[in-house]
């Protein structure tokens, strides 16, 4: 079984992260979580957890680890902290200890900051973050969804490098697709945008 650390284990998405990676027979799921009491909610389902938090040294995290998924993000408390910087930092600690492939979270409209001029700092962060990816020398995939919702998870999306078009998508199938990038074959080394639509999460990620 193969490591896999998640960053923000402890968010929304990062809970489902983590419920997907447990029913896998090829990962094993480590949340990474900042706090004592977050250690407890995931001892409980038998899950193992690093402690380590993204705003503080990160180095020593990764050791042993063999795929991150960076789903971690501040809510808008700290972009350039946690969103930007601590994702730098979690890059340069995988790296360091030869993690296989690093899979990013970032946001539809990452490549352009300038569009939202209420959401210009996180998707600034996410950019430089991204960028910071890119030219680290990890395999990566880096995934843009829409607008996250709560709804239960289809299963299915459109996929693209760019869609050229806004929408939503359900935090359930934004974790299916982080998931399905892990492999080393899956989107290496790709940057692109998802949104709900009817291709079944395996099947698009075969094709990019």
């Amino acid at each position: 079984m193969e490591k896999v650390l998640v960053a923000g284990a402890n968010g929304t998405t990062g809970k489902k992260i983590i419920s997907i990676l447990k029913r896998s027979d090829k990962y094993e799921p480590f949340a990474m979580v900042r706090n004592k009491e977050q250690v407890e909610h995931f001892k409980k389902d038998n899950v193992k957890t690093i402690l380590a938090d993204l705003e503080q040294d990160v180095s020593g995290t990764t050791k042993g680890v063999d795929r991150v998924i960076f789903a971690a993000g501040s809510g808008g408390k700290n972009v350039k902290g946690v969103d930007q910087e601590g994702a730098k930092k979690l890059m340069d600690a995988s790296k360091k200890d030869g993690v296989k492939k690093f899979v990013m979270l970032s946001s539809m409209g990452a490549d352009n900051p300038e569009v939202s001029s209420e959401l210009k700092d996180y998707l600034k962060a996410k950019q430089n973050a991204d960028q910071h990816l890119v030219n680290s020398g990890l395999e990566y995939s880096i995934v843009r969804p829409g607008a996250l919702n709560n709804e239960v998870g289809k299963g299915k999306i459109v996929l693209g490098n760019k869609l050229n078009q806004q929408g939503e998508i359900s935090r359930q199938d934004v974790a299916e697709t982080l998931v399905g990038s892990l492999e080393s074959s899956v989107a290496r080394n790709k940057t692109f945008e998802i949104l709900q639509g009817d291709t079944q999460i395996k099947s698009a990620l075969e094709k990019i």
